[in-house]
């Protein structure tokens, strides 16, 4: 089990290093030993990053979001040329389709042998040819909730999140998608939906619901129920197994309607100017001391076989972290939109936000 001091000494390490190492973005990727990449915020460990630089003496300019939707708006927006992304599946299966994505060198990635191969067949849901993708975690979307608030039946299902018990005490995730799969769930619908008469009636569950939210957030979930501020936060694994860490009335659960398998994944986006570069960070990832450091710095499960073969017992029994076939048998994974149910979720999750 990866011990408290570990997190904490990651974050200051992160804290100190992107003084130094997480140069800004801007247009200028001129320079032959560069690379722009766009990650997850708190996706990587900053030693990792400095490790890189110094190995391969190029020089990262490194920039992060929040949301699945927040990457799609900062690449689209075209002021930046990234050259290797980090993000979701069904993003990556949008921007697939709308023909983004440059093929991946396989035969240039050393350490691609490392990553679990049922992983990489599950990618074939985004990534059906196997051209563009590298797996980078993976995980659950659930209930972190505080146990002695909380009693295990209560978040066996979604429905306590409409439980007036839970008035102001309960964190919705701040994420479009992974908002509306909790209802759609709930009411036994595809969580990949185009109906606009289902995605209606989750969108009038989650407005029913907001009266009985405390805040929506996404990388401050697990602050929030360390300091025991909310009694129930939906969230993403990682986040509550941080969480578990630092405060051991929390446990965690994927209730029983089930939820979401998520895969991130790294690829080459159309706007790269150092594949090569990009090539070589997308190796390093995969590479044991590399995805090791990341592993117990983000704590999500990791499709790198090397890493969880030097796992100890309690570590790999931990089902927050490597979540169960029973559990993934739960959990689906999400596709994308076509361009009009995207439109049409986003304008609902903005009508929900500003209700």
């Amino acid at each position: 089990m990866k011990k408290k001091l570990i997190i904490i000494c990651s974050l200051l390490c992160l804290t100190f290093t992107s003084c130094f190492s997480f140069t800004a973005c801007g247009n200028d990727a001129a320079s032959d030993d560069t690379l722009v990449v766009l990650n997850y915020g708190k996706y990587i460990e900053a030693d990792v990053l400095k490790r890189f630089q110094k190995e391969t003496g190029i020089t990262v300019k490194y920039e992060e979001y929040e949301s699945v939707e927040d990457m799609y708006a900062k690449y689209k927006a075209g002021s930046i040329n990234y050259d290797v992304i980090c993000t979701s599946d069904y993003m990556i299966e949008t921007l697939r389709e709308e023909g983004e994505l440059i093929p991946i060198d396989y035969n240039s990635l050393q350490y691609y042998e490392n990553i679990d191969p049922t992983i990489i067949e599950a990618s074939e849901a985004f990534d059906p040819t196997h051209k563009y993708t590298v797996p980078y975690f993976y995980g659950t979307v659930g209930i972190l909730y505080n146990t002695e608030k909380v009693d295990e039946e209560t978040v066996s299902s979604w429905n306590c999140l409409w439980d007036p018990a839970y008035k102001n005490q309960i964190v919705m995730i701040n994420s479009q998608r992974d908002a509306f799969m909790v209802p759609l769930k709930l009411l036994q619908y595809n969580i990949n939906t185009t109906s606009k008469a289902e995605l209606d009636e989750a969108f009038d569950m989650l407005c029913k619901e907001k009266q009985y939210v405390y805040a929506y957030l996404m990388d401050e979930t697990y602050e929030c129920m360390v300091s025991e501020d909310a009694a129930m936060a939906v969230c993403y694994s990682g986040e509550a197994a941080m969480g578990m860490e630092y405060n051991d009335k929390l446990a965690y659960t994927v209730p029983k309607e089930g939820g979401n398998l998520w895969i991130d994944s790294w690829f080459v986006p159309r706007t790269c100017k150092h594949y090569d570069a990009a090539m070589k960070w997308i190796d390093f990832m995969c590479e044991e001391e590399a995805a090791t450091e990341n592993f117990e710095y983000v704590w999500y499960a990791t499709p790198n076989l090397t890493v969880a073969a030097n796992e100890d017992a309690e570590t790999l029994a931990d089902e927050t972290v490597f979540p169960t076939k029973e559990t993934l048998a739960r959990c689906d994974l999400y596709n994308a939109y076509d361009d009009e149910t995207l439109d049409y979720t986003t304008t609902l999750w903005k009508k929900l936000k500003a209700y």
